[in-house]
């Protein structure tokens, strides 16, 4: 949308996806990770009452989320949207290349939009809700998951430890990611209704720090942000954030942790059908009688 701040460079994410998908060979962290979210969205969806013959996934990659959930018996078509062709072109199914900031969809003609690990990288996540919200049909569903503030902490302390005392200052080398406590409320202006928004923490180990640095290049997932430092990064560099890494965060047997949060949001488009709550006012029990004590009679009941 107009005015939106240009906190990640989208131009960028798109070739480093082009690049990583050329060069994939295999299982890799986001394989992992989409899996995970594979799993979760299958689970809530089968537990929903309804059939949604319409679907997209949003910010699709490879279309890993889509293959899983088409083996749902409620779910129909599935349309992979992803911004990088050459990711894309390893999708089954139908595909759309567009960007997750401009759907290309009329308003009102999807039963569900799901969108795994890619909306966190968006630079107008209210106005892509705003969107989604439009696309969908009344009753319509939002399935989302995002990465979280906890991802990659401990990255993040490292080099900023390691550019304030090679370089005298540290320049922005990790995602800001939104706070799950705020998402809820973005999804309410937006115009869902019954908003959720919940977190799972994932814990992962790698050999050392710069298999971590290496994996997240692998997967397109290096420094996205448009504030970033364009100098190449130093070898000196590099191995004082790998080792103020393994010391501040390194276990007993040698390797080191990764953390990722993932967040997950579900709206859904207001329909008349829907749970609404009660008007104030209109309650038939007093709280007061509610909260009453009860009686410490011995002979008295209930």
């Amino acid at each position: 949308m107009p005015g939106a701040p240009r906190i990640f460079d989208r131009s960028s994410i798109r070739q480093r996806r082009d690049r990583a998908a050329a060069k994939a060979t295999g299982a890799s962290l986001p394989d992992f990770l989409l899996e995970r979210v594979a799993d979760d969205f299958a689970l809530r969806l089968s537990l929903v009452r309804r059939d949604f013959p319409l679907c997209v996934s949003l910010g699709a990659y490879h279309g890993l989320l889509a293959e899983r959930l088409r083996q749902l018996p409620s779910i129909g078509t599935i349309i992979d949207v992803e911004p990088s062709f050459a990711a894309l072109a390893r999708a089954g199914g139908l595909k759309v290349v567009a960007d997750e900031e401009a759907l290309p969809f009329a308003a009102g003609s999807l039963d569900l939009v799901m969108s795994g690990l890619s909306l966190h990288l968006v630079n107008d996540l209210p106005g892509a809700l705003i969107q989604i919200n439009r696309a969908l049909k009344p009753d319509g569903l939002f399935l989302g998951a995002m990465l979280g503030g906890e991802t990659l902490k401990e990255l993040r302390e490292a080099w900023i430890i390691a550019e304030d005392e090679v370089l005298g200052g540290a320049s922005p080398r990790v995602a800001p990611f939104a706070d799950v406590r705020e998402l809820g409320g973005l999804l309410q202006r937006a115009g869902f209704a019954l908003p959720v928004a919940d977190n799972d923490i994932v814990e992962v180990t790698y050999a050392s720090p710069l298999a971590l640095m290496q994996e997240l290049r692998a997967m397109a997932a290096s420094n996205p942000l448009t504030e970033r430092r364009r100098t190449p990064v130093t070898r000196g560099l590099l191995l004082r954030a790998a080792e103020i890494y393994q010391e501040r965060f390194g276990l007993p047997n040698g390797r080191i942790p990764a953390t990722f949060e993932i967040v997950t949001l579900t709206g859904w488009v207001p329909h008349e059908s829907q749970q609404k709550p009660l008007q104030p006012g209109s309650a038939q029990v007093s709280l007061k009688d509610v909260l009453k004590p009860r009686s410490t009679d011995p002979s008295a009941k209930g």
